[in-house]
């Protein structure tokens, strides 16, 4: 073997690591969307919001100047004043936290749960699957905003019991698709090949399908953080949700409901917020749904 053979083995390059080539493919894919690119951008944007920009709001959101009140948007007060004087612009800033808090975390509860029940459905099967299946049908049967509204009703209002309300609600719908795709993968011939090779039943389940079933639920889950955002939206402005004077975009919403005629900027800004943040989720989450889906063309 010549010496140029043995220096060009030795600066070979290392073979492309596939979970690296995945992200990029997946990357190439989301960004031919431009739509699905540019919500991606704005949750980013209303992230960084949430987190940095109380601290630099140039009013206190709950501080009340009567002598100011109902003013329309100027320099002083970007988007105007409330009936309390309240400036809308700070109140909008410090609620995109709040707003952003209970659509992740009831998501988060309703998918932890409804993964659970999906996996435990789809992979025993029996009457377990059966009695499971029949649950989800029942909270299935109310539309999401009344059984949301009932939950609230009997736990009283307040921001902690519309997170959990909302995650209730969401159970349903991720314990479906969960339990679709494991009953997909059990049937594969390599879950039979771990079974027959002695693997628990927890193994299979964490290592070999949970992976497996992650798409659909990214996609659900970020659809769902959209619906969540708007569904605690509706349950502040009916009264049921975060409480005065709490800056909540739904809670700000009625409130300026009363003051459409003389001050519409007061309901304008806050409906306007939530119609963005939830049009953003929703491209986005159409557009991973297109990046994730296999049968995709690239």
């Amino acid at each position: 073997m010549s010496d140029q053979s043995i220096s060009n083995s030795g600066t070979s390059s290392p073979p492309p690591n596939p979970t690296v080539e995945r992200w990029k493919s997946f990357y190439k894919k989301l960004r031919k969307n431009k739509a699905a690119m540019v919500g991606g951008l704005l949750i980013l944007f209303f992230i960084i919001v949430a987190i940095m920009g109380p601290h630099f709001t140039p009013y206190e959101p709950n501080v009340q100047n009567h002598v100011n009140k109902l003013a329309s948007p100027s320099g002083e007060h970007f988007f105007g004043t409330d009936h309390h004087g309240r400036d809308i612009f700070s109140r909008i800033i410090h609620g995109m936290s709040i707003t952003l808090y209970v659509g992740f975390f009831s998501v988060v509860i309703g998918a932890a749960i409804g993964i659970c029940l999906g996996i435990v459905s789809g992979y025993y099967g029996g009457k377990l699957d059966s009695l499971i299946m029949r649950v989800m049908d029942v909270l299935l049967a109310f539309p999401g905003i009344l059984l949301a509204l009932a939950i609230v009703s009997v736990l009283g209002g307040s921001l902690t019991n519309v997170i959990i309300a909302v995650g209730i609600f969401s159970i349903p719908v991720f314990a479906r698709i969960v339990r679709g795709s494991t009953l997909a993968v059990r049937k594969l011939e390599y879950i039979d090949a771990v079974k027959a090779l002695g693997a628990s039943d927890g193994r299979i389940i964490f290592k070999h399908i949970l992976p497996n079933v992650t798409s659909p639920l990214i996609v659900q889950a970020t659809l769902s953080i959209a619906t969540s955002i708007l569904t605690a939206s509706g349950l502040s402005f009916l009264g049921m949700g975060a409480q005065p004077p709490t800056p909540e975009w739904g809670a700000m919403l009625s409130d300026g409901r009363n003051y459409m005629w003389d001050a519409p900027h007061v309901a304008f800004f806050p409906g306007i917020a939530i119609v963005i943040v939830v049009l953003a989720f929703n491209i986005f989450g159409d557009g991973l749904r297109d990046a994730l889906d296999p049968k995709m063309k690239n």
